[in-house]
């Protein structure tokens, strides 16, 4: 094939990622971990399923990077997943050195490619990978608005039983506990849904949106999601790859919109070849571009901490 993705991490989300790409024929996949025999394992695997699933994606498994050269795109989902009782700033320490080492070899190898984040705490590793790399803005993207958006389709359709296609929804802001789910703008066959439910089960809706991710680390006991990660990892990747110019709530180094300056936060941007081709401005209530700030300014509040280090 004519397009190249590495993902970096072999692990649940990372080895779910080289799946999804390849049986969705999007790319050849180069799977990176420093584990040995991880990686190579998982890409011989994929590779033996690829006559049922009729394909012909090249997968290849390494624990070097020197394969991973002249990649389209890079999808980092290195690092350590959250535990229960865990925070996302808990992480920070353990995921910055990984993030910024992994970022440092394979940006050198792919100078061209786009980043797309994945490891947590999400918008602070964005700036690791964006101050490490040296990318320009429109390169350096975190996924968690696709994933945030897509638990909080998921519910809603659960709650109204209705069919998942049907139902579109934007959460902004940071990844975590102060992400901005907008009502106004989630819809049921083009519907707002605060025309189908009550405010009450919206907030319920919300909340439980907001836990998403927490929810899951508390059933696995040991582990976090990785199915719903990796698919919105992927449909990034493909509006990228197929220069399709989607719009998606994604993790984006603002420069002043939004209000906010130097920090990555989850906002709607277009996704073609050039990875963020354009970041759009939504009407904000008062109520809702101050939800907005807050988010950010936990997102600065991780970002300090990365200072610190």
């Amino acid at each position: 094939m004519d397009k190249k993705v590495s993902v970096i991490g072999a692990g649940n989300v990372g080895a779910t990622v080289a799946q999804r790409l390849a049986e969705k024929e999007l790319c050849d996949v180069v799977l990176i971990d420093i584990v040995e025999g991880v990686p190579q394992g998982k890409a011989l695997d994929l590779t033996e399923a690829a006559p049922i699933e009729k394909h012909d994606a090249h997968l290849l498994g390494s624990n070097t990077y020197e394969a991973s050269a002249g990649s389209d795109i890079i999808i980092i989902t290195a690092g350590i997943p959250r535990k229960p009782g865990m925070s996302r700033g808990d992480l920070i320490s353990a995921n910055a050195g990984i993030v910024k080492t992994v970022t440092q070899q394979a940006a050198e190898l792919s100078p061209k490619a786009i980043l797309i984040i994945v490891s947590n705490p999400l918008d602070a590793m964005c700036h690791v990978a964006y101050e490490t790399s040296g990318f320009p803005r429109n390169r350096v993207i975190g996924m968690a608005g696709v994933l945030d958006s897509a638990r909080f389709r998921a519910f809603i359709a659960m709650e109204l039983n209705v069919s998942v296609e049907n139902t579109h929804a934007f959460v902004l802001g940071g990844h975590g506990k102060t992400m901005v789910p907008l009502p106004r703008y989630s819809t049921v066959a083009g519907i707002p849904i605060i025309e189908l439910l009550s405010k009450e089960r919206i907030d319920s809706l919300i909340d439980r949106t907001r836990k998403g991710g927490a929810e899951i680390v508390g059933l696995l006991k040991t582990g976090s999601a990785y199915y719903a990660p990796a698919s919105a990892a992927v449909e990034m990747a493909e509006s990228i790859l197929k220069d399709k110019k989607k719009i998606l709530p994604c993790a984006a180094y603002l420069d002043g919109e939004y209000g906010i300056k130097d920090l990555f936060i989850g906002v709607p941007v277009k996704l073609g070849t050039n990875g963020i081709e354009e970041i759009i401005q939504i009407g904000l209530t008062d109520d809702e571009n101050t939800a907005l700030q807050k988010s950010a300014a936990a997102v600065a509040e991780l970002k300090a901490l990365l200072e610190k280090m």
